[in-house]
């Protein structure tokens, strides 16, 4: 009998914390390589500019060793135990991923955003560090520690769904059928991960797990399928992408560069099925200690080998200057119009909506006026090195809808998040002449480059989520709803679906 490996665990938090702050700003290549195919074939105008903001923003980020996103996640571990391996500590295992994650989000050089709150019911307060992580973990054959670190933003976990089916009943139909009604708040393209079989959580996790897996639709597509899973997998692929939702849901040919599906053996009288989608940051990474000492992901870039992209950007987009903005410049905003906002902006999101509807309600006046405003539904990364503002990607917006009517009220004139709006809000747009924009979610480094300046002018005490002043330059914005109540997000996949039907050969890649 061998003697066990010994593992510290100081070399345990060390390279969790490595691995974190890696994925914050580096994309795996797979990823970017299917993403970049995927950009050369769109032929939607709005969902190219999305992919390529994308993919400018990787590269972006991968250079200056900022977060790709500005929701840098829900820390999720699978740690796979080999049986011989001891860890050399006195405390649980999961403490020590938790220190891991402390160490990677408060780090000096590269702040990554606090997300978590302790407690989910009551009091919601953040626990400053992003701790704890969610840990799975698992005994092996083996002499090393398996350690895969994924960052779970809340636009895309918030969209995950479970189902328990008959035993004859159709996982793809129920698959189609569910994921139009996601809306667009998990910033597709991305990847659909599908557990099918076991028991309710024993789904979920082979979804999560199957995230996890290399994207390689591409190959799949120009080898053929080898089985009936692989089958399945391509049939939901060209499926899915036929939905037309596209990048963004501003509609276009993808939705999704992959579907990965991952079953196990399950009661007779039972089908579980899970759906957990994946956005476009796509952070995971895997690393084996084997008792030599911490271990830290490969340093070089991994994103891009596959060729360059420009800014996205089409030719003639609107210059719009905030600080002189009139309520006819926004009537004349046409659904899926490119705009370039410079001036000075508000910022706002869920706290920050539901302490000012409470004082509109009151008759309090509000620290600072919204008339003739434009507000940005986001929650910032804490700059370093001179930032105005650290990566500043959009917030989902149809978390705002029970508020719009009320903060259109005051006289506002625009909102700018990520996703669809809702009847409500759209009906609340239409009524005040206003209009709903959206930025790139998923590009929010590239955003925070657009904003020149920064300072908190109310509900200091919400942190991240008070209210700013953004005074920003040439910052890239698509109109989403028009004063008239058009949305693009309902015309757009409704275009590109049925040209999709009628172009199956040009619409489909051929691999």
């Amino acid at each position: 009998m061998q003697p066990p490996v010994v593992i510290a665990e100081q070399d345990v938090v060390a390279s969790v914390a490595d691995a974190l702050q890696y994925i914050s700003y580096y994309h795996p290549a797979d990823f970017i390589a299917h993403l970049a195919q995927a950009y050369d074939r769109e032929a939607a105008p709005a969902a190219k500019d999305a992919i390529g903001q994308i993919l400018l923003n990787s590269r972006m980020a991968a250079l200056g060793h900022r977060p790709i996103c500005q929701d840098t996640g829900l820390v999720v571990v699978f740690a796979k135990v080999g049986m011989g391996v001891r860890i050399d500590t006195e405390r649980p295992f999961a403490e020590l991923i938790h220190d891991g994650v402390r160490r990677a989000y408060l780090d000096e050089a590269n702040p990554l955003r606090a997300s978590m709150v302790g407690d989910p019911l009551f009091a919601r307060r953040n626990t400053r560090d992003n701790a704890p992580a969610v840990v799975h973990v698992e005994l092996v054959p083996g002499r090393t520690l398996e350690i895969t670190v994924a960052a779970k933003g809340g636009g895309s976990e918030n969209k995950a769904r479970f189902t328990c089916l008959d035993p004859g009943a159709d996982v793809e139909a129920w698959v189609l059928d569910t994921l139009p009604r996601l809306g667009a708040g998990w910033c597709p393209p991305g990847v659909i991960g599908l557990g099918i079989g076991g028991s309710a959580e024993k789904a979920m996790l082979l979804a999560k797990e199957a995230l996890l897996e290399e994207i390689d639709m591409t190959h799949l597509l120009a080898r053929g399928p080898q089985s009936p899973l692989e089958e399945m997998r391509i049939r939901l692929y060209e499926k899915i992408n036929a939905l037309g939702i596209g990048a963004q849901g501003l509609g276009g040919l993808t939705t999704v560069v992959d579907v990965k599906i991952a079953t196990y053996p399950t009661h007779a009288a039972s089908k579980p099925v899970a759906l957990i989608p994946q956005c476009a940051a796509n952070r995971h990474a895997t690393i084996v200690l084997d008792g030599s000492g911490p271990v830290r992901p490969d340093p070089r870039p991994r994103a891009w080998s596959a060729g360059s992209v420009g800014d996205g950007a089409e030719a003639g987009p609107r210059h719009v200057r905030l600080d002189t903005l009139t309520p006819s410049e926004v009537a004349g905003w046409q659904p899926g119009e490119k705009l370039l906002l410079t001036g000075r902006m508000l910022t706002g999101r869920d706290a920050a909506h539901q302490r000012m509807a409470r004082m509109l309600a009151e008759g309090t006046p509000l620290p600072v006026s919204l008339a003739g405003r434009v507000i940005y539904y986001v929650g910032p990364v804490d700059p370093v090195a001179g930032e105005a503002v650290g990566p500043a990607g959009p917030t989902t917006a149809t978390r705002m809808d029970g508020f719009t009517d009320a903060i259109l009220g005051t006289g506002l004139l625009a909102m700018i998040g990520k996703a669809e709006r809702g009847p409500q809000a759209i009906a609340a747009i239409a009524r005040h002449k206003a209009a709903y924009l959206v930025a790139v979610g998923g590009a929010a480094y590239l955003v925070s480059k657009a904003i020149k300046s920064a300072r908190v002018l109310a509900f200091a005490d919400l942190g991240m989520e008070a209210v700013y002043e953004f005074e920003v330059e040439a910052m890239p914005v698509t109109v989403a709803v028009s004063a008239d109540g058009q949305s693009v997000h309902q015309s757009g996949p409704a275009f590109w679906r049925d040209w999709i039907a009628a172009h199956p050969q040009g619409a489909l890649p051929s691999g």
